[in-house]
């Protein structure tokens, strides 16, 4: 019972990724997930002119999986964010279903 569950999990992560390779994922991702660190960060830097790199990125899984429970896996950005004499680390989310990124709060480095 548990492994024709695994096996769902997987053909269902499968179907929502589109296929894509964990590697595809992360590039589609990467505009997207530094346009979220930058944006955040000029506007927490006050500077306009602030620009972003990306220092790493992996894909993850969702904290909670369960045989009921199946969580979305994501892409996790670490982005650097340069400007007006600051520099910002984000740590960004990018969901394999979703078209969007969510930048969580900056530290400084």
């Amino acid at each position: 019972m548990l492994k024709s569950l695994t096996t769902l999990a997987l053909i269902a992560s499968l179907a929502v990724a589109g296929c894509m390779t964990e590697s595809q994922f992360l590039a589609s991702r990467q505009p997207t997930a530094i346009q979220s660190a930058v944006s955040r960060g000029q506007f927490e830097m006050n500077c306009p002119s602030a620009t972003g790199e990306v220092l790493s990125q992996e894909v993850t899984q969702p904290a909670i999986q369960g045989p009921l429970v199946q969580g979305e896996s994501r892409g996790l950005f670490t982005i650097g964010v340069v400007g007006c004499g600051q520099r910002r680390v984000y740590q960004v989310f990018c969901p394999m279903g979703g078209d969007n990124c969510t930048a969580l709060e900056g530290r400084t480095n």
